[in-house]
């Protein structure tokens, strides 16, 4: 008897709205036999969404991961080879600070067919989802996109610094004191517009708005956590087209630094 492999698939689960699910995502999900999800992946409807199959919490925190990632990767890879489909369905876009790649390669080197379903990315829909246009024909040609969870260097600092155009930081609450110190170190002015975008998509969302000089002062009084995603550049004065909370916050921490 020849035993049937099986096959995985890694799938964007978008800021974690279920409704942001792509078509293709929905479908797999309903196919599946075994899903692997991350905590800020849509997983509070994952019964509904992946009706007959066993569902595995591999999530990470910021500092706790029970799991650790070749231990995620073990398991595609166990139950692939068990003859089951397989979703590893992750937050956001699998290929955007996700370990997809990581993941997608792991099941290559062990034979198990591998295909990647795209997510709508954190970087750009929880910005939006705060009135908060990455790029803007008059204030923002460009963006970066950032990862914070490790400290950046001072060559990335001053990088960053002078590229111009919004920046994106994605899991950067806990270096945002050095991200923000090290911008103004290379000469980004102190008045710049920052918003820290919490728990997007979601009844807790909540933007605070500052500028890079004040930023960690009204983080810290708002007590900001993760996740949350950190936008910095004018365009951050468009938040909810104009919305008087952004414009006075953002006029206080002008006042707040002075001329």
């Amino acid at each position: 008897m020849i035993s049937r492999t099986g096959n995985v698939t890694l799938v964007g689960g978008g800021p974690g709205d279920p409704d942001l699910l792509t078509v293709a995502a929905v479908r797999a999900l309903e196919a599946a036999d075994v899903v692997l999800y991350d905590r800020l992946a849509p997983h509070e409807t994952l019964t509904a969404l992946a009706p007959r199959a066993e569902l595995i919490d591999v999530g990470k925190r910021p500092g706790h991961h029970p799991i650790p990632q070749d231990e995620i990767e073990r398991l595609l890879v166990a139950h692939a080879r068990n003859g089951s489909a397989v979703v590893r369905l992750k937050g956001g876009d699998p290929f955007v600070f996700g370990r997809g790649g990581e993941e997608v390669e792991a099941c290559r080197l062990a034979g198990i067919p591998v295909r990647v379903i795209p997510g709508v990315t954190s970087a750009i829909s929880v910005p939006a989802a705060a009135g908060i246009p990455v790029t803007h024909r008059s204030m923002s040609r460009l963006f970066t996109v950032v990862s914070g969870h490790a400290p950046l260097s001072p060559g990335e600092l001053e990088h960053l610094a002078g590229l111009g155009g919004t920046i994106v930081i994605l899991m950067g609450i806990m270096n945002l004191p050095s991200i923000t110190a090290g911008l103004a170190r290379f000469g980004m002015d102190p008045q710049m517009p920052v918003a820290v975008v919490e728990q997007g998509y979601s009844a807790r969302q909540r933007t605070t708005f500052g500028r890079l000089s004040t930023i960690l002062t009204e983080s810290a009084r708002a007590g900001v956590g993760s996740p949350a995603v950190v936008v910095i550049g004018e365009v951050v004065r468009l938040a909810r087209d104009g919305d008087a909370h952004a414009a006075a916050a953002l006029a206080d921490a002008a006042a707040a630094t002075g001329p």
